[in-house]
């Protein structure tokens, strides 16, 4: 049975990165009808930093050699690790469970959201495999950080996740959704790069569902 993970991680209630989501979302659930879907909102329900317990977790994952994510729990020895292991396991167990990940996210300071790093850093630990699942990132971005623009080389967003998702969890198919130059929404200085921005958001939501009516 497919199954959608769907993460939410704009601190806004109408955000471009939310819309997107849901396109994907909406279509997903259309081209999957008896699939599971689980929903999280990182934006307004954040999961909490890891702490020092966290570390003595993945500090005996690493010396007893534990590769198996069901073996994981043999970590837990004392309360403030199971404490710990209480906060990482629902995260863990949907993010297993699912063979798409969908995050929505807005970029924050040329980079992910303090809340998608958080989540990332909860459910990551040593020699973990997620292969064979995909991972679609659907952002809004301020400015355009595209190829060939002035700003290319400060998104730290996109290289950021490609590179961690590929490096640490051996997963080869991340697929980028960009809306970009939302600020002109806002900015008065930026308005004359509405209808640019316009253009990008017609098209990744075009994107978004495409990708979401793909077969699972």
């Amino acid at each position: 049975m497919a199954a959608l993970l769907h993460l939410d991680a704009s601190a806004r209630r109408r955000s471009v990165s939310r819309r997107l989501g849901q396109a994907f979302a909406d279509a997903w659930k259309a081209a999957n009808p008896g699939g599971a879907y689980t929903y999280r909102d990182l934006g307004e329900n954040p999961v909490p930093f890891i702490g020092e317990a966290w570390t003595e977790l993945c500090d005996y994952v690493m010396e007893h050699g534990i590769t198996e994510i069901d073996r994981l729990k043999e970590a837990v020895r004392t309360p403030e690790q199971a404490a710990a292991w209480a906060i990482v396991e629902p995260l863990l167990a949907e993010l297993v469970a699912a063979d798409v990940v969908l995050i929505a996210t807005p970029m924050y300071n040329y980079g992910v959201p303090a809340t998608v790093k958080a989540w990332i850093d909860q459910v990551t630990f040593p020699k973990m495999s997620l292969a064979g699942r995909r991972f679609v990132v659907a952002s809004a971005r301020g400015g355009a950080y595209g190829p060939g623009t002035p700003k290319e080389r400060f998104d730290h967003q996109e290289s950021f996740l490609r590179d961690f998702f590929a490096g640490h969890f051996a997963v080869e198919d991340t697929v980028f959704v960009n809306a970009e130059l939302a600020n002109s929404r806002i900015d008065p200085l930026l308005a004359h790069l509405r209808e640019a921005h316009d253009a990008s958001y017609a098209a990744a939501l075009r994107v978004a569902a495409e990708l979401g009516g793909e077969p699972s």
